[in-house]
């Protein structure tokens, strides 16, 4: 009898200490709950107000015990989508990772339209306004700062109202097709310039070809300034 109420009492403890070392949906919750609320944190220091609650976590998960914190990441931007998922991992011996939904909601100031835009209309700062809106609503990011789109051209119609978003604008072309500009040839050792015209219309960073008015050749530029086109040697 002795013999077996030690092995039962072994196994029940080898049971307790089972249970005792696996990590619980609880934990993985509370790891989940800590990283938005420091996350969010972060983002009431940028005038962002962030609202979230976690997903269900089935309570009869139990996963490896790890020997060290967990770590969370999101998965994707919170930023960008109202349902980010949040993965809670263990890289210890036996590792493991959650994948954990949430959703969130973030409102902060943006720009928004002050009238209606057309297409192909100069943006200045009297066109735009700053306005309360639940930034990840929208997928495409947005916009906070009118004195750095001061200039842009909108590319389709908005509405009063409507949140700016950096597909919503392009930037003004700094060449126009048939216009005298500068050819640079540049390398680290010296730079030689010309005048040349150019055959198509571009905006700052994009490749324009250009007719170089004094050997008659063709070349491909990169436009670096209004009237201004460059050529790496």
């Amino acid at each position: 009898m002795r013999t077996i109420f030690l092995a039962t009492f072994c196994l029940y403890s080898l049971s307790l200490n089972t249970v005792a070392a696996a990590t619980t949906a609880s934990e993985i919750r509370d790891a989940a709950a800590g990283f938005l609320e420091a996350w969010a944190e972060e983002q009431r220091q940028d005038q962002f107000d962030v609202i979230f609650t976690i997903g269900n976590i089935d309570s009869r998960l139990s996963l490896a015990a790890c020997e060290q914190a967990l770590e969370t990441e999101f998965t994707n931007d919170p930023l960008r989508t109202t349902s980010p998922s949040v993965m809670v991992s263990c890289v210890g011996e036996r590792p493991w990772r959650m994948y954990v939904t949430a959703s969130v909601e973030v409102h902060g100031p943006a720009l928004v339209a002050a009238r209606p835009l057309a297409r192909g209309e100069r943006i200045t700062t009297e066109l735009v306004q700053e306005s309360q809106v639940q930034i990840n609503a929208s997928r495409r990011g947005i916009l906070t700062d009118a004195e750095q789109i001061s200039g842009m051209l909108v590319r389709r119609p908005v509405n009063a109202g409507s949140l700016l978003t950096p597909d919503l604008l392009e930037a003004p072309n700094a060449v126009e097709r048939g216009d005298h500009v500068i050819i640079t040839a540049k390398s680290s050792a010296f730079a030689v310039s010309s005048r040349g015209k150019a055959l198509a219309s571009a905006s700052v960073g994009e490749q324009v070809m250009v007719e170089n008015l004094q050997s008659s050749r063709t070349v491909r530029a990169t436009v670096t300034a209004p009237g201004r086109v460059e050529i790496a040697m």
